[in-house]
């Protein structure tokens, strides 16, 4: 069994959510050293989320930037707005979405299905950059 970790910045996005499958194969590329395993993706912040969903039609990513704003509004009477007023709201869609995938590792890659790709949901309307925590514990191929 062999362990790999590492603290990858994601390039700066503000409100939405975005298929970002690409990006954490190119700033995790140790994915393809495994021949079985899994890859634990772990975002430190309480105002973005990462999930698994759709990759193909980007009006998924839209509907479901529209849904979550409908979940949990800026518009509410929150008692947290220290940090502005998308800030509460914010946590919210986080908590609901949550902070951590695990996704399998076969053959050097990522086992997803067909559809399914790695999402960043970020919840703030300025641009920030999000870090992850990128874990893989897997067998590697022979050497």
């Amino acid at each position: 069994m062999s362990w790999y970790q590492s603290t990858i910045s994601l390039s700066r996005r503000s409100r939405g959510c975005y298929l970002i499958t690409d990006e954490i194969l190119q700033k995790v590329p140790q994915v393809g050293e495994y021949k079985i395993g899994l890859l634990t993706l772990f975002i430190q912040h309480t105002s973005a989320a990462l999930t698994l969903n759709e990759n193909w039609d980007s009006d998924v990513q839209l509907d479901m930037t529209d849904a979550l704003e409908k979940i949990a509004p800026e518009s509410w009477n929150y008692r947290h707005d220290a940090e502005g007023r998308d800030d509460m709201p914010a946590h919210i869609r986080s908590s609901l979405i949550g902070a951590t995938v695990t996704i399998p590792i076969r053959n050097g890659k990522l086992a997803t299905g067909t559809w399914q790709g790695i999402w960043l949901c970020e919840f703030r309307r300025s641009v920030h950059t999000r870090h992850v925590v990128a874990t893989i514990q897997g067998e590697k191929f022979s050497s």
